[in-house]
């Protein structure tokens, strides 16, 4: 997949984080060899210019002579081997590898365009450093997980290959790569850096993205289950509100429940006058959901191929120390994609929780179920899916809003983004495991409406999950399928035909 270093569009980047590996091209290398040259250059002077011939943090006023350049760049990059936690997952690191290739050929970090070579071959060889998930406030950049994928460039640590754990210099020599040496600024420009955190917030995008469209689809289900009216998903409505995100949702919906039976039989004579809000505000609430997203998908995108370490190399060779490291604007833009996954599982559960009350189902039985009272059926599906999205909306209060100052004060101002979009990662776990239950439920909704058909988009969703999960004639446990249903939903196969897509506009 062809990866433009300056302009990494997100079909690209989605493509990485499922698994595709990353072309780079040769635009980049003239510029990234300049700011080399001029890196080189300061470490052979006698200005004194940080993180190349000084000492980092609290320590740059303390001048390196230049016999000590690169020892100083390897002695920073383990010193800030300190990550503790549980590993990342693989895809999150190939994508964390693949910005930060996009942030070093800008041109701008003073590496040769050998180190970026380098670690564009650990991605093309199936290399993936190990990189714990703890340990970075967001500022300066992702040290301490960055500092893990710089150490097993230099074959120390321990890396997969190929999902194989080893160390990471035998991973190296097996992939036909030796261990790299760090020359003036490298191990500096490698440790700064938001890629983690961004990786984190992009998959966590990329996956919320997928589960809030498949919600289109088991909301449809859902409103055909309840014999819902479609009325309030006709485009005028929307229109008059003016919403792109709930504008897309709606016509997604319409589209999901055309030709319906079950809807055509009681379009006329229907005695309810309007349908509880979690069927009838669903272009409403996921909408806004979607475009939410999306404004966090913007961010995300401009810093997918910013250039985010420090110092930087202007064109005209000029050194200046700045803070792009700050990890901010991604520590909000994950906030913002937390409260959107939480409100999109909300919804969906109080579809379920419709769905299961025979007070509100419009004519289905008692939990989904032959014989209630007998059987439980669906019962306890409704508890898990508020179980569920109760721990979301605990997961979703904002992180960014935290700062400890670190580093002796002079990091006094941290974003958190790191861990702000790491939660995403298990956000998204439980919104998938509600939306399956949803579409176990509405799957057994449809059925106890035949003869009459739902539409066919909705037919073929449904057959998606009864292949793991068939109808429920008698009590029996669901843990296992519910999971599997999950992962369906995970894989995106319940993705509308033709979903919104994430990015839209110029």
């Amino acid at each position: 997949m062809r990866v433009n270093p300056a302009e990494p569009t997100f079909r690209a980047l989605e493509a990485v984080y499922r698994g595709a590996v990353p072309e780079f091209g040769n635009e980049w290398r003239a510029g990234v060899a300049r700011s080399a040259a001029a890196i080189e250059k300061a470490a052979k002077g006698d200005s004194a210019v940080y993180g190349v011939n000084t000492g980092f943090g609290k320590l740059a006023s303390v001048r390196i002579p230049p016999a000590d350049v690169e020892r100083l760049q390897r002695n920073l990059v383990v010193s800030h081997c300190a990550g503790l936690g549980d590993l990342l997952p693989d895809d999150v690191v190939r994508l964390a590898m693949t910005l930060k290739v996009c942030s070093l050929a800008r041109g701008a970090s003073g590496v040769r365009p050998e180190l970026v070579d380098f670690l564009a071959e650990m991605l093309r060889r199936g290399v993936v450093p190990e990189i714990p998930s703890q340990g970075s406030v967001g500022a300066s950049g992702d040290l301490a997980p960055l500092a893990h994928l710089a150490a097993a460039m230099m074959g120390e640590g321990r890396s997969r290959l190929d999902g194989k754990p080893l160390a990471s210099e035998e991973a190296l020599r097996r992939s036909g790569l030796a261990p790299l040496a760090f020359r003036a600024k490298e191990g500096l420009a490698m440790v700064n850096g938001t890629q983690v955190s961004a990786a984190l917030a992009l998959g966590g995008l990329f996956d919320a993205w997928r589960i809030a469209v498949s919600s289109l689809t088991t909301g449809a289900m859902s409103t055909d289950a309840a014999m819902g009216s479609s009325a309030p998903f006709r485009p005028e409505i929307h229109e008059l509100r003016g919403h792109q995100g709930q504008k897309d949702a709606a016509a997604a919906l319409r589209s999901l429940l055309a030709n319906s039976e079950i809807r055509e039989s009681h379009r006329h004579g229907d005695e309810r006058v309007q349908d509880p809000y979690c069927l009838r505000c669903q272009p409403q609430v996921l909408g806004a959901a979607l475009t939410l997203m999306r404004q966090a998908g913007a961010v995300l995108r401009i810093e997918a191929g910013s250039v985010t370490d420090n110092p930087l190399v202007l064109e005209d060779g000029t050194i200046l120390s700045g803070g792009n490291f700050h990890g901010e604007p991604v520590g909000l833009a994950a906030d913002q994609i937390a409260i959107a996954v939480s409100e999109t599982g909300a919804i969906s559960q109080r579809r379920i929780a419709l769905l299961v009350d025979p007070a509100m189902s419009f004519g289905l039985p008692a939990f989904l179920t032959d014989e209630p009272g007998l059987n439980s059926g669906l019962m306890i599906t409704d508890i898990s899916s508020a179980a569920l999205a109760s721990e979301n909306k605990a997961l979703s209060n904002p992180r960014s809003v935290d700062s400890t100052p670190t580093s002796a004060n002079q990091e006094d101002h941290v974003a958190m983004s790191c861990h702000a979009a790491r939660r995403l990662l298990e956000m998204n776990r439980n919104l998938a495991r509600i939306v399956a239950i949803e579409a176990v439920c509405a799957a057994q909704g449809l059925e106890y409406r035949a003869p009459l058909r739902t539409s066919e988009p909705l037919r073929r969703a449904a057959a998606v999950v009864r292949k793991v999960s068939p109808r429920l004639r008698g009590d029996r446990a669901l843990a296992g399928e519910l999971e599997e249903v999950a992962e369906l939903v995970l894989g995106g196969m319940l993705v509308p035909e033709d979903a919104p897509s994430l990015e839209v506009g110029p």
